[in-house]
């Protein structure tokens, strides 16, 4: 029997799709807007944080300027650094499997991750993904240059196609409205997971959504008897 997928390359989002890094956010959240006189965030209101650039969602969720929101970030940032990017992280049950089964039946994958570059690095290798990835593309350090989903799906795409990979039927794996709407700017469909942080409404305008990995695994590979 040979496996073989409709697409032929897959996008990853990180957080909430293949990593819950959420009790880690909420520490480093709780730690950073207590510096600045805020309150805490709930572990109910990490929905509001987890997904989109945290440049945005600083200024979105509690009101910061700009100005304001470039400090908290660099703050934020130099917290998960001490911490280490992977502390308080784990992968999603068995998502790792099948990662590495789309790679051993020879599909490329890449990350196309809001999260900053360097964090997304840490974590692949840190759960062993990243043999399987033939590019890890994640925001910039200062998640302005490089943060939108649009322009981090097209790196992604571009990266892989520079290792040789064919980009023609390209699928983006994700959890948040962002994910939907950074596939749709770059023509790529989304195959929308409900086990991340999400609003039931977010997966309007992608191409299927699914409840478990086994759906997942069933739209991604086909095998065919030999």
């Amino acid at each position: 029997m040979t496996t073989r997928s409709p697409w032929s390359c897959i996008l990853w989002d990180v957080d909430g799709t293949i990593v819950d890094a959420s009790e880690g956010i909420l520490n480093r959240l709780t730690r950073c807007l207590t510096h600045f006189g805020l309150p805490a965030p709930t572990r109910e209101e990490l929905v509001h944080w987890i997904g989109p650039p945290m440049f945005d969602s600083f200024q979105k969720n509690v009101g910061m300027t700009p100005e304001q929101a470039t400090e908290a970030v660099t703050y934020y940032r130099a917290i998960g650094k001490a911490d280490g990017y992977t502390s308080g992280a784990r992968l999603y049950p068995e998502i790792g499997e099948l990662i590495a089964e789309v790679a051993a039946a020879g599909i490329p994958q890449a990350t196309a991750s809001s999260k900053p570059e360097n964090q997304v690095v840490a974590l692949m290798e840190h759960f062993g993904l990243a043999e399987h990835m033939q590019a890890m593309a994640g925001a910039t350090p200062d998640e302005k240059t490089l943060a939108s989903k649009a322009d981090i799906v097209a790196e992604s795409l571009r990266r892989l196609a520079a290792c040789g990979a064919d980009v023609s039927r390209p699928i983006l794996i994700g959890d948040r409205h962002h994910d939907v709407d950074g596939g749709a700017a770059n023509g790529v469909p989304v195959i929308f997971v409900r086990w991340g942080f999400s609003w039931p409404h977010e997966s309007e305008g992608a191409q299927a959504a699914v409840d478990t990995v086994a759906d997942l695994r069933r739209l991604l590979l086909l095998s065919d008897e030999v």
